[in-house]
C-alpha cells in the first residue's frame, strides 16, 4: 500500500517526506476490513505541518528479520528520496521459523546501522502478544525474551522503540479482535490499538517540530 497525504497539492511549495514501514503481515495490513492496517492510520494521523508525507507499507506475509535485512536497502532506496524516514515493523515469523534470538536481533541492528551511517531517522515496532491458547500460544514464553533483544538493540542506538508486547499484554479487546479473526492478525479494533500505541511510543521523534 502506498498512501500519498498531500493536502493542498504539489504547489504548496512544501518538501516531500517519504516513509517506508517494512514489515510482516500486520505492516500489510492483512484480516483489516476497512484495508488501512495500523500504517494507514498512523500516516493519517500525523500532523503535516511544512512538509507532505508520502508512505509506503512494505509488508511481506510471514517475513523473518533476516529476509526484511536482506531486502530494506533496494526496497527502500528508490522511494526515500533526499528526505525519508524508516520504520521497521517487528512481527511472530522468526520465532516461527525458529531463528535464534542473537540472529534476530543482529540483523535489526545491521538496518539500523545502516540507518545511522546514512543519518536516516529510524523508528522499530516491537511484535504484538499472542493469543493464549490460539495457534501461535506456545510463542508467548520467548517473545518477551526477543522483545528485550529488540528494545536493547535500540536504546544502545538511540532509536525509539514502541513495546506492543508491553502495551496490548492483557488487553481484551486485543485479545478478542485476535480470536475473531484467524488468532494470528487482529481486525479494526486491533489495528487501530497498534496505531495508538505507535501515535504515542515515539512517533514524533519521526517528524520533529
Amino acid at each position: 500500500m502506498s498512501q500519498d497525504l498531500r493536502p493542498g497539492g504539489p504547489a504548496g511549495g512544501r518538501p516531500d517526506v517519504a516513509l517506508c514501514v517494512l514489515g510482516d503481515e500486520l505492516v500489510a495490513g492483512t484480516g483489516d476490513p476497512r484495508a488501512m492496517g495500523w500504517v494507514g492510520r498512523v500516516a493519517a494521523r500525523t500532523p503535516q505541518e511544512g512538509f507532505r508525507l508520502t508512505s509506503h507499507a512494505l509488508g511481506v506475509p510471514g517475513e523473518t528479520t533476516s529476509g526484511m535485512a536482506a531486502r530494506w536497502a533496494a526496497e527502500t532506496g528508490p522511494r526515500l528520496g533526499q528526505d525519508g524516514r524508516l520504520v521497521l515493523g517487528l512481527g511472530h515469523a522468526d520465532l516461527r521459523a525458529g531463528t535464534v534470538t542473537a540472529r534476530s536481533r543482529l540483523n535489526v541492528a545491521n538496518v539500523l546501522d545502516a540507518c545511522g551511517e546514512r543519518g536516516l531517522p529510524a523508528l522499530v515496532v516491537g511484535p504484538p502478544p499472542v493469543l493464549p491458547g490460539g495457534p501461535d500460544g506456545a510463542l508467548a514464553g520467548p517473545l518477551r525474551g526477543l522483545a528485550d533483544a529488540f528494545t536493547e538493540v535500540c536504546d544502545r542506538r538511540g532509536v525509539p522503540y514502541v513495546d506492543l508486547l508491553a502495551g496490548l499484554s492483557g488487553n481484551a479487546d486485543w485479545e478478542a479482535d485476535l480470536a475473531a479473526s484467524d488468532g494470528r492478525v487482529p481486525g479494526q479494533t486491533g489495528y487501530g490499538l497498534i496505531a495508538y500505541l505507535v501515535l504515542h511510543g515515539g512517533w514524533d521523534r519521526l517528524f520533529p517540530a
